[in-house]
């Protein structure tokens, strides 16, 4: 299951009880997320993460706001 919340400056991606928080910028329809932001896990407080961690992220985000109106893209 994955959690998505946020601010108009960042994203907290929540998975298996991990979160992640991931800086970009709000735009009409959607958010954009700067790849380069996602380094460390929030909590656990400050484990790295992986790149396989970073593409699953971006897989699982991508893929739960295809077709809404909140559409989360990654640059």
């Amino acid at each position: 299951m994955i959690k998505i919340s946020g601010t108009n400056t960042y994203i907290d991606v929540e998975i298996n009880g991990r979160t992640v928080r991931i800086f970009g910028e709000l735009i009409i329809g959607g958010f954009v997320c700067f790849k380069n932001s996602m380094k460390n896990w929030l909590i656990p407080d400050n484990q790295s993460l992986t790149e396989e961690e970073k593409e699953e992220i971006i897989r699982k985000v991508t893929e739960k706001t295809a077709g809404s109106n909140m559409i989360i893209t990654f640059e």
